[in-house]
Parts: C-alpha cells; sequence; structure tokens
C-alpha cells in the first residue's frame, strides 16, 4: 500500500474497470470494488479499514462487501492473536476453479429448468423447440466449462513452465 500516488491512480483506474465488468455480471457494487482491489493490488491481508482507504470510501461502505465476499468464499477472515481488528484474506487458492464450479451449479440448474420446462411444454410447439435448443447448448456449455475446470491444474502447469522458459 506504500506504491506511489501514480501507480495507486493506475491501480483504482484498473480497479474501477474491472468492478465495472463484474457488476455486469451481476456482482453488487462494493463486493465488486473490494475484490478487484484485493486481486489486483499487492498486499495480502486487508484489515476493514485499509480496504477503505485503498478504495477512498468510508470504512461503513466495506463491512457489507467483505461479509458478502467472505459468504461466496472470496476472502477468508482472519485475526492475529493479541488484535482486535479482522483480516481480511484474499483465498487466490484455485479461485477461478472455485468461482468456475458456482458457475458450474448455476448453469445445472439452469438445465433443470429448462428441462421441465419441456416437460410441460412438449418439442412440438415453437417454444417447446426453442427450450429444447437451449437445454442443448447448457448442456454442451456445462461439458465444456467442466472439462476445462478438469484440465486446467496441468495447464497451469504447463502454462508456468512456458512463461518461465521465456
Amino acid at each position: 500500500m506504500d506504491a506511489p500516488r501514480e501507480d495507486r491512480a493506475t491501480l483504482l483506474r484498473f480497479v474501477e474497470r474491472f468492478a465495472l465488468v463484474l457488476r455486469e455480471s451481476g456482482m453488487a457494487p462494493m463486493p465488486a470494488r473490494v475484490f478487484a482491489y484485493a486481486l489486483a493490488d499487492d498486499a495480502d491481508r486487508y484489515t476493514a479499514a485499509e480496504l477503505a482507504e485503498g478504495l477512498q470510501v468510508s470504512p461503513a461502505a466495506i463491512s457489507g462487501a467483505v461479509r458478502q465476499l467472505v459468504q461466496i468464499g472470496f476472502l477468508v477472515r482472519e485475526r492475529e492473536p493479541g488484535t482486535r481488528s479482522d483480516l481480511y484474506v484474499l483465498d487466490d487458492e484455485n479461485l477461478w476453479t472455485r468461482f468456475t464450479g458456482a458457475e458450474l451449479s448455476a448453469l445445472q440448474r439452469l438445465e433443470d429448468v429448462v428441462a421441465a420446462g419441456i416437460d410441460l411444454i412438449g418439442v412440438q410447439r415453437p417454444g417447446g423447440r426453442r427450450l429444447a435448443e437451449t437445454r442443448e447448448f447448457l448442456a454442451f456449455l456445462h461439458e465444456v466449462l467442466a472439462d476445462a475446470v478438469a484440465r486446467w491444474p496441468e495447464e497451469r502447469t504447463r502454462r508456468a513452465v512456458r512463461g518461465s522458459a521465456g
């Protein structure tokens, strides 16, 4: 958190751009900003006050955001012995595979609802045919994402080796 002022401004511009994309994907505004900040900043743990200072917002704005990020598993709450402040740590161990796993669950729920709709409506009607196409696409997407998650550990290693050789 000791970066020069110009580096901080660059970081905050990125945080706002990334948070906007996260918001457009359904994440609430302040959790999106806190997550983007924790992901891009160099520190590995923060108090709520440090997050507020880093994002230039009030500490009150941070409390609900960190609570939500802890609930979804992006942040972990810790406490150092002898301190009264909680620390928030970005749980970056397999972060994106965990995130995608949650998306796979959501895709499965969509698939199930669409399949139930097909059972109710049938495929003889235009709406039923559209639902059948939707179910097939969701099933395909689910398979592709599940395969990508399964392959990622090996791919990450391969990329790391390639990156260190360059």
